[in-house]
Parts: C-alpha cells; structure tokens; sequence
C-alpha cells in the first residue's frame, strides 16, 4: 500500500515536497563513514533501507508537511484578503464621492428648474410654446407642470397639437397612481 502525500488537486507548495524527496533518496542510498574505506569485516553488510522504513519515515513527516502546505495556503489567502480589503475601501471612498457629486448636481438641478420655472411663468404663452417644443417632451412637461395651470393652458393651446398631445400624455401619466415607475 503506497500513501499518497498530496491529493490529486492539491499542488505541492513550498518546501514539503522537495524535503519529502530528498528524505527519500536519503533514504534509498546506504549511509558510508568518511573513515571506513574497506568493505566491513566478517562478510557483514551495510543496512538496507526497505519500502516500509521509507513508507513510515514518509507517514512519520507526513503531519509537518501538510501543515506546511496549509501554512502557505493560509498565507495566500491572507494576502488575497487584504487585497481584497484594500479595493474595498477604495471603492468605498469612490461611493462617497460619487454621492457627494451626485447631490450637488441635483441641488444645482433643482435651484436651475426653480429659476427656469420662473422664467417660464414670466413670458407670454405665445412666446414659451415655441421654446417648450424645441425642449426634450419630458422636460418641457415638468416645466409646464410646475407653472399655474391657466399659464400652461394658453402654452399649450399655442403649441403644435401633435407635440401638446405628447406633453399633455407626459402629464397625465405622471399624475395618474397606477403608472409603474419600471417601465419593462
């Protein structure tokens, strides 16, 4: 029975599977004395190293070793774990900016639609419905929406009826409860 020190997916990290290798030839070559030069005495032999005493000198490591590949495996993860931290703090900071963008263009939106409202609620029908038609319909519709209703009448009674229908579609759609907001 052979044991297998690394799982088939598993990929040998580091330094226990060249340590596991040279104990092994280590192992399989007989142990020669620097001093003894002639062949020993007596017709003895040198001691043989079998498969088993490999087998359990294997077993023996074999606990070091995997806590070796799970050391650097940890350490691998740790490294990715503080990547991963430090892009989400990047992308927060990002968020926050984004936000702070974000607000100030809808405050600058709103303080120009209040001041374009006003312009609109001063100017003469037949002078503001040539403008609201060159508009987006959208935004022509928040405008007319926002002035008093006898204003946005004489608007759109000056206007082209194909884009006053457009608009006045625009505005009762927008006042009606059971318009979804997702339109899929």
């Amino acid at each position: 029975m052979t044991v297998s020190m690394f799982p088939l997916r598993v990929r040998p990290l580091g330094l226990a599977p060249k340590l596991l290798a040279t104990c092994a030839l280590l192992l399989l070559v007989p142990p020669v004395n620097a001093q003894q030069t002639a062949a020993p005495q007596n017709g003895a032999q040198f001691p043989t190293t079998t498969g088993q005493d490999i087998e359990k000198f294997c077993t023996n490591i074999a606990d070091s070793a995997r806590d070796q590949r799970y050391l650097l495996q940890k350490q691998e993860l740790d490294k990715l774990k503080s990547g991963v931290d430090e892009r989400i703090v990047v992308l927060e900071t990002r968020k926050a900016e984004y936000e702070d963008w974000l607000k100030r263009r809808n405050d600058f939106l709103a303080s120009a639609q209040a001041g374009l409202v006003d312009i609109y609620k001063t100017m003469k029908a037949d002078a503001a419905a040539p403008r609201l038609e060159a508009m987006e319909p959208g935004v022509a519709a928040a405008i007319i929406m926002k002035l008093p209703a006898r204003q946005s009448g004489l608007i759109l009674s000056e206007m082209d009826p194909k884009k006053a229908g457009l608009i006045s579609s625009i505005l009762s759609s927008a006042s009606d409860p059971n318009t979804s907001k997702d339109r899929s």
